[in-house]
């Protein structure tokens, strides 16, 4: 089972540190073997297993638990499961409540523990590294990391509940991640002299960490402890060797530290930092391996008692893995690696250090009655922090169609996640620092903004990114679009605009024909050179390669929406917005299929459609226009009105000229939407 990422308790703290315990009456550690103190004295636990495993749970719970899930958890088909967690929970309300204060809460199917004054080790790491490690500074990351007495609820196994087996590895394995974050900030923000335990608790968790063993061999070389560091080298190959891992990124770390060791801080200071040097101006840069996110998608954790060596996890895990790696953006470790790692028993946020990773993928199956359930977290390995999480349920009727549709999904948000977290992070360099990847990604922020000023530092970056980088095929990609936009928003002179999108789209496929996002730029500069037929050709191109791909399907849906098959156009604009439905570009998604349905003389759905695109923050004039022109055909004038106005403050004097220049509508669609701005006086 995933490890939750919320405090469980309600509690509400601003700082960033481990709360006080000063007038904590109970207080409960799980970071080691369970205990629970009151007023300071030690209580004697319960002997059964059950009641301790069901108090960690409530504990560490997100939100009140449901009696049904809790049996699930922790009993194997008894004879009585709810009268067993009644028995439970009398015990716990024993260790827990006070004569004034109850901390057990259950109401008919839903049972929570309240320790809001309480104290709890796990919670207070949990709450304080919910944003991961990076914001901390040193004296709240030392705090929480002498929380840590251990692995999470030591000794607290149960061979005969599977399910809370799952759920216990996951939590393991989410806090060992969080320590081993904490371990690695404290190791970068201390001086050499004061890092070394530090690095040496973080190697004992995590003895494959290439960049544990790079920062302490930096740390010798510095404080020149040559030897030691030359026997560390020694013995960490052999290690290395012995699991048949790579080791010569770490030999040459050495290398590089020694040398710098030994030519002491004034030549060392002398020469460039490696940030500051820019690929293509030194020779020989044509070896350095260009920066891609990196994300590893561990084996999931199977609770659907599947037979055979490869389950419905498995095949699950084996889906997401292909199809993410159809996306072309994204460096995704091989199934071979991963699966190999699993039948080693290495645990998915190990192995992601071990593979030197940015992000890793871990989930868990686990059935309902006649439906299956699927959660998964994508986190960010070098602050612990997940990035997203979530629940997703379908029937369990035909298992080949639940890995499909939940596949999709699941690709479709870590797609869109790790852009969303790379753009953020990207916008906070300074520009000059950026590199290929970097600057790809802080151009996708300016773009998405969808205003003249961002489009134009959108394009530079873009071509940034592509002279650092000329096989970087995305950002040929992100380039073609703003000329697309420039020719669309009648920003720049159209014709040049145009050509200068469809020549960015063929340097992307000349770079990687096999990317579909470079298929859908070039399906769009054909759209504005108004050749249909080819535009559709290149954008099913682009959904053929990777089906997870939102932005071809929405894209398919602008161009058959206008003047191809509106149904076909509805579709498509409906599978876009299930595959990211949180897109930047969800107001587009809105609006084809509001065009479509005017196509088709829906006019209710379709002003309910367009109304909410317009709603979008960053939606444009003619989205507004859509809305307005949808809402006269309705019938619903006043709010038509409104949007035709909000389309004018954007653009102003708009009207149904500067909608027709824009858009490439058949007769029938022409007369149609000509028709709705007539009623409002926008012709």
């Amino acid at each position: 089972m995933v490890a939750s990422v919320g405090s469980g308790v309600g509690m509400h703290v601003e700082s960033d540190g481990p709360r006080s315990t000063e007038g904590c009456r109970l207080r409960i550690r799980m970071l080691g073997p369970l205990e629970i103190r009151r007023d300071g004295a030690k209580l004697p636990l319960p002997a059964s297993r059950k009641v301790r495993a069901l108090l960690a749970y409530l504990a560490l719970a997100p939100r009140e638990a449901s009696r049904t899930r809790i049996c699930e958890l922790l009993w194997d088909v008894p004879n009585d499961p709810r009268g067993e967690l009644r028995w439970c929970l009398s015990k716990i309300r024993r260790l827990v409540d006070d004569p004034d204060r109850q901390r057990v809460l259950a109401r008919e199917d839903a049972v929570r523990l309240d320790l809001a004054d309480g104290f709890v080790d796990a919670v207070e790491v949990q709450r304080a590294l919910k944003e991961g490690a990076g914001p901390l500074g040193a004296a709240e990351a030392e705090a929480l990391a002498a929380l840590f007495g251990g692995d999470l609820l030591e000794g607290l196994e149960m061979d005969r509940s599977p399910a809370f087996a799952g759920w216990l590895a996951a939590q393991r394995r989410r806090f060992r991640g969080l320590r081993v974050a904490l371990l690695e900030r404290l190791a970068t923000q201390a001086p050499d002299g004061e890092s070394f335990g530090h690095l040496e608790t973080w190697l004992e968790l995590s003895p494959f960490d290439r960049r544990a063993h790079e920062l302490l061999l930096g740390a010798l070389a510095r404080c020149g402890r040559l030897r030691e560091g030359e026997e560390h080298v020694a013995t960490a190959a052999r290690r290395f060797e012995e699991e048949g891992l790579d080791f010569a990124a770490i030999r040459r770390a050495w290398l590089s530290a020694r040398r710098e060791g030994m030519e002491g801080p004034a030549v060392s200071a002398a020469r460039p930092a490696p940030e500051a040097a820019v690929p293509g101006d030194a020779p020989g840069h044509v070896d350095a391996p260009i920066h891609r996110a990196s994300v590893a998608v561990m084996p999931f954790q199977d609770g659907t008692g599947a037979s055979g060596r490869r389950g419905w996890a498995d095949a699950l895990a084996h889906d997401v893995i292909t199809r993410l790696a159809k996306l072309r953006c994204l460096f995704v470790i091989a199934e071979g690696t991963v699966f190999a790692l699993k039948e080693r028993q290495l645990p998915a946020e190990a192995a992601s250090r071990m593979l030197n990773v940015d992000y890793v993928v871990a989930g868990a199956l686990r059935p309902h009655g006649d439906r299956l359930s699927v959660e998964v977290q994508l986190e960010e390995i070098r602050t612990a922090r997940v990035v997203w999480s979530e629940t997703f349920d379908h029937a369990r009727d035909d298992p080949f169609e639940v890995i499909d549709e939940i596949g999709n999904r699941i690709v479709a948000s870590i797609a869109g996640e790790i852009e969303a977290n790379e753009r953020n992070r990207a916008i906070l360099k300074p520009p000059s620092s950026l590199d290929a990847w970097e600057a790809h990604h802080r151009g996708l922020w300016h773009m998405y903004r969808f205003t003249p000023v961002d489009n134009q530092a959108a394009q530079r970056l873009f071509e940034r990114a592509v002279s650092l980088d000329p096989t970087f095929s995305r950002a040929h990609a992100g380039l073609s679009f703003t000329h697309w936009q420039n020719a669309f928003q009648g920003w720049a002179d159209r014709e040049p605009e145009i050509a200068r999108a469809l020549e960015a789209a063929r340097r992307g496929m000349l770079a990687d024909d096999r990317d579909p996002a470079v298929h859908w730029a070039q399906g769009r500069a054909h759209w504005l050179m108004g050749m249909h037929d080819p535009s559709v050709q290149e954008l099913t191109q682009a959904v053929d390669l990777s089906p997870n791909f939102a932005q071809g399907h929405y894209s398919l849906a602008f161009v058959q929406a206008q003047a191809g098959d509106p149904r076909a156009a509805l579709v498509a604009a409906d599978r876009s917005r299930s595959l990211s439905p949180f897109d930047p570009l969800l107001f587009g998604m809105l609006g084809a299929r509001a065009i479509a349905l005017v196509r088709l003389g829906r006019y209710q759905e379709a002003a309910e459609a367009a109304v909410k695109a317009a709603a979008r923050p960053n939606a444009h004039a003619h989205i507004f226009a859509v809305a307005a022109f949808s809402l006269a055909l309705h019938g619903a004038f006043e709010e038509a009105r409104a949007h035709a106005a909000a389309a004018r403050r954007l653009l102003p004097g708009y009207t149904l000229d500067h909608f027709r220049r824009a858009f490439r509508l058949d007769p029938d669609g022409e007369a149609r939407f000509g028709d709705g701005a007539r009623r409002i006086g926008m012709t």
